[in-house]
């Protein structure tokens, strides 16, 4: 490195700017740009900050729908059954109060999209359109076409913008600070030119996303969903739910290698598309003969991974999912981004040609532990939504829940930031805090070790796919455990290296310090999880166990505990049932 050089890194080291705001949102996907708009719709101040670009946010890659029983399709439809309809998927984990929230607040959720001048697709007199996905009694998915999340997105960007919100790009933010078990704001820097970021703030909303991409293959891309939320909140403090309850796609194509986990859409079994083996067997007969390709995503996924692994999947571990008996004009109509996608990554012309998936890590059902009635955390001023948060989801999503999630509580957490910050007689400050903060980011910086960060996450992405994939035993999880011990020892001995590009490697090294720290919780929460249910399939337990209805609450300083699950209301109870999957797409 050049004399000039090194001068460049110390300016960039040493420059920092301070911000003052009443509350701080992390993160600027569908939750936090919605947390963020209601905050300003009521007169607070407020700051956004994201690591990616918020058009590019991971809300942007959602593809099926969002749901409110609106009753535009089916009249007799109500928030109680699709409450009933999220328990019943959820394998009765999820927290009753967090769905009955969820569930009566969607329409409203709806509403202040079309507030926003999102585009739904709508029936020839104007209504919006639903239609169903799997596990819903009705229909009740609005979307438009397979790119709904991206116009959720542009509709929040929209109207951020409309409200003059400053929101930071590519900052990235290391630490929450706290001081005496109360934030009062958080640390950062400039993905881009290292500048780094004090920012003063009553209050903190986390809305940084999940830990799905610490397994190999996934459906978020190399920057998103590493677990940051999960360190953040229990570095200030705060404790993670359910971590090893994740949601495996079953169609993520394998191909190429910077793209593998890019998902398939389930609207494409859901349009009639037939999953085959490698000797060109229609294997769902085997695992779901009623339900075929329209299976719930977990057992979709199991039956993958167990063809695979019983020697019958492809050269390259995975199956076909083929739709190229569907008629092509039907194909390019309601698979355009499936279409488009194949084509992109692959030159595959999926109208000819059939599609090699395979089981992809996709959805963090749990997350930080949060209140249900205002997603507070134990932490004083931090609150955690979207897939950062937990309660929603149990063992298994519903389909097109995550996206009304992130409009309800979006709304209801930026009321009660602006309530907390509104009560606060005056806001303490940690020089110890920043100190530390500050010091953490030097050390890295001048850390000169041989180990290679991106090396190491990818260790633990291998480590998770061996030892926590889609089947887990108890012997893989301690053997995972053992090879964390050996990452985590390796990582004192990392070297960072900024360049000219920025300071991409800085935030690799904090994206692998928030990866080891998920990998922990879900081993030992895997661990302690001695059943079969929904999502978490173990080998050496293979029956669902009634004494684990519970949620497992985990931390550094005391492990994994267990968090009874509150009851779920007689109008909700009497609902549920089995749902009829005929007719209906996936989730």
């Amino acid at each position: 490195m050049t004399a000039f050089y090194r001068g460049a890194m110390t300016r960039f080291r040493t420059h920092e700017q301070q911000i003052s705001t009443s509350v701080l949102v992390i993160g600027t996907g569908g939750s936090g740009l919605r947390a963020a708009i209601e905050l300003a719709e009521h007169g607070v101040e407020v700051t956004a900050v994201g690591k990616r670009p918020r058009h590019d946010a991971h809300t942007a890659l959602a593809a099926g729908g969002i749901n409110a029983a609106l009753g535009t399709m089916d009249v007799e439809d109500s928030w109680q059954q699709h409450a009933a309809d999220t328990i019943k998927e959820s394998y009765n984990l999820a927290d009753p109060r967090t769905v009955e929230i969820v569930a009566k607040g969607a329409a409203e959720g709806i509403s202040d999209l079309e507030r926003y001048g999102m585009g739904f697709a709508r029936e020839a007199d104007g209504r919006i359109s639903q239609r169903f996905f799997g596990a819903h009694t009705f229909r009740r998915t609005a979307f438009a076409g397979d790119y709904t999340g991206l116009e959720i997105q542009r509709s929040l960007v929209r109207r951020s913008e409309q409200l003059e919100i400053p929101i930071l790009d590519t900052v990235y933010i290391t630490d929450i600070l706290t001081d005496d078990n109360r934030v009062f704001g958080a640390y950062g820097f400039d993905i881009s030119d290292g500048t780094r970021y004090l920012i003063h703030a009553d209050a903190v909303i986390l809305a940084a996303g999940g830990h799905n991409r610490i397994w190999r293959r996934t459906s978020s891309r190399r920057d998103e969903n590493t677990g940051d939320s999960f360190r953040l909140a229990v570095e200030a403090g705060a404790r993670l739910r359910d971590p090893e309850l994740v949601q495996f796609h079953p169609s993520g194509i394998l191909e190429p290698e910077n793209a593998a986990g890019t998902l398939v859409s389930e609207a494409a079994r859901g349009e009639g598309g037939i999953l085959r083996n490698a000797l060109g067997e229609r294997f769902m007969e085997r695992y779901d003969p009623e339900r075929m390709e329209l299976s719930t995503r977990d057992r979709v996924a199991l039956a993958a991974y167990t063809e695979i692994q019983d020697g019958r999947g492809t050269e390259n571990g995975g199956v076909w999912l083929d739709v190229s008996h569907l008629p092509r004009e039907i194909i390019l109509k309601r698979l355009p981004r499936v279409y488009q996608t194949l084509m992109e990554t692959q030159m595959l012309d999926i109208t000819r040609e059939p599609i090699e998936v395979a089981p992809t890590a996709h959805y963090s059902m749990g997350g930080v532990w949060v209140r249900s009635e205002d997603h507070s955390t134990e932490v004083d001023g931090l609150y955690a939504i979207g897939e950062a948060s937990s309660g929603l989801h149990g063992a298994n999503r519903l389909g097109g829940n995550s996206l009304i999630e992130l409009l309800v509580f979006g709304r209801i957490v930026g009321q009660a930031a602006a309530k907390y910050s509104a009560t606060l007689p005056a806001q303490t400050r940690s020089a110890d805090a920043i100190a530390n903060a500050r010091g953490e980011v030097d050390r890295l910086l001048s850390a000169d070790g041989p180990e290679n960060v991106r090396a190491l996450q990818r260790a633990i992405r291998d480590m998770m796919t061996d030892c926590a994939g889609v089947v887990r035993s108890e012997e893989g999880l301690q053997q995972g455990l053992a090879r964390l011990d050996e990452i985590e020892a390796r990582m004192e001995n990392v070297g960072i290296h900024p360049d000219i590009a920025g300071f991409q490697d800085l935030a690799h090294a904090y994206d692998l310090k928030s990866s080891a720290l998920a990998a922990r919780a879900t081993l030992e929460a895997a661990l302690e999880r001695r059943e079969t249910r929904g999502c978490h399939n173990r080998s050496d337990y293979p029956d669902m166990d009634p004494a684990m209805q519970v949620n497992l609450v985990w931390s550094p300083e005391t492990g994994v505990t267990r968090e009874e699950i509150g009851p779920i209301p007689e109008e909700i109870s009497e609902l549920i049932r089995e749902v009829s999957q005929e007719g209906k797409l996936v989730e």
